[in-house]
């Protein structure tokens, strides 16, 4: 497997163009549109493949008010904000522990890729087990994580010896991270709830300012202003969510393999909140519900990723090649360029097509394959911003990684 590695990195090092189908280039897509074999959708998506499979690797400077820490600390987690202007950043300190950050993506401009950190002083005894994104004061304002602990120390906070907690972290706390939120502090808020999976953030109207915490058999959503909270029980622990943006549904991927949606319309006692269910051969880690709510995207931990119709309950597409045993892997689905990106237990990062599940690319990580060395990563068509460049960002020990469009 090294060897295979080295040999795809050999390659990547010398641009060696790569072909995401047989018989498909520039030159032959552009024709075959003029003549009217192409329509516009397909040209469009087959040019986004073609750009995908030509994507070259180039380490960013990151820019930090502590050089030390970027020299020490290692990457454990990326999670870009909505409009892909802002890194989330996890990452193990050497003394132990967490420390958190925002990374500014408004500079990652080529020729020359340089991006900006900007850190607090927030640390945990453990890794967070989820992470999102939360507009509770506006867009993207703050980040919630869960805790599943028995000992939590937040410098801020005070708590040292809670069960458990899920916190809203402020955006404004990591000073002039963002233009939006320098002038506008934002409120940290901590609940205590037992130790969790997973998390997600709800832009649902008709679950307004809440947010949800996927527990052990137990599914607990929370109102952030008024403190209500409903619990679902569950036969399973549930290690993946997303709420639905049109219907008021809550989907959830359990250790069992069941997938089922949550009716928020529903009371939490007696039957009937169970709008959904769809159900995988082993422990489902990721879930990704696609733009027109008809249909789901799930991946497990028998490196199975399976894209569901939601009517008609049942699997109408499988994307092969990605390997997972046991790992919490999340999945990347990017409907405007038509592709689906994950990244494996064994380190390489996958790209596959949405449209018929072709893999388009396979990028080995620039170092030996190990547990503590998988690859974070996150896409986006606009890196930076409303008037970024579409790419790939891949952050692995201390480095971070941009693989942009040719």
């Amino acid at each position: 497997m090294e060897s295979k590695r080295l040999q795809l990195l050999e390659e990547e090092n010398k641009q060696k163009k790569k072909i995401a189908r047989m018989g498909f280039n520039a030159s032959s897509l552009l024709q075959k549109s003029q003549l009217g074999f192409l329509s516009v959708t397909n040209y469009c998506r087959l040019a986004h493949e073609l750009r995908v499979s030509c994507m070259q690797r180039k380490k960013v400077h990151i820019q930090s008010s502590d050089p030390s820490a970027l020299a020490s600390d290692r990457f454990n987690l990326i999670l870009a904000d909505t409009n892909s202007s802002r890194l989330f950043t996890v990452n193990d300190v050497k003394v132990g522990g967490s420390k958190y950050g925002i990374i500014s993506l408004r500079g990652l401009k080529t020729p020359t890729l340089s991006v900006r950190m900007y850190e607090n002083l927030y640390f945990t005894n453990r890794k967070v087990n989820s992470v999102c994104w939360a507009s509770l004061n506006h867009l993207d304002s703050h980040i919630l994580y869960p805790l599943a602990v028995e000992e939590v120390w937040l410098c801020l906070m005070g708590f040292a010896d809670s069960p458990g907690c899920a916190t809203l972290l402020p955006a404004s706390l990591f000073v002039t991270s963002h233009p939006a939120v320098r002038d506008r502090p934002g409120v940290l808020c901590s609940f205590r709830i037992p130790g969790a999976w997973s998390c997600a953030w709800s832009l649902n109207i008709q679950a307004n300012n809440c947010f949800s915490t996927g527990l052990s058999q137990r599914v607990l959503l929370t109102n952030v202003v008024t403190g209500h909270r409903q619990s679902f029980g569950t036969s399973s622990d549930v290690l993946a969510q997303q709420f639905a943006l049109l219907a008021p549904l809550l989907y959830n991927g359990c250790r069992s393999g069941e997938i089922f949606a949550i009716d928020l319309r529903c009371p939490n006692q007696g039957e009937g909140w169970k709008a959904s269910r769809l159900f995988h051969d082993s422990a489902v880690t990721s879930i990704q519900i696609l733009h027109t709510e008809k249909c789901l995207m799930a991946s497990d931990m028998a490196g199975k990723i399976k894209l569901w119709d939601l009517r008609a309950t049942k699997c109408i597409r499988q994307y092969e090649g990605h390997v997972n045993e046991y790992a919490y892997l999340p999945l990347h689905v990017h409907e405007e360029e038509g592709i689906l990106v994950a990244v494996g237990q064994d380190c390489y990062t996958r790209i596959w097509s949405l449209h018929d599940g072709h893999l388009l690319r396979t990028i080995p990580s620039p170092y030996p394959a190990s547990k503590a060395d998988i690859p974070s990563v996150a896409f986006s068509s606009r890196l930076g911003g409303f008037r970024g460049a579409p790419g790939l960002l891949m952050a692995v020990r201390r480095d971070l990684y941009c693989f942009t469009y040719s």
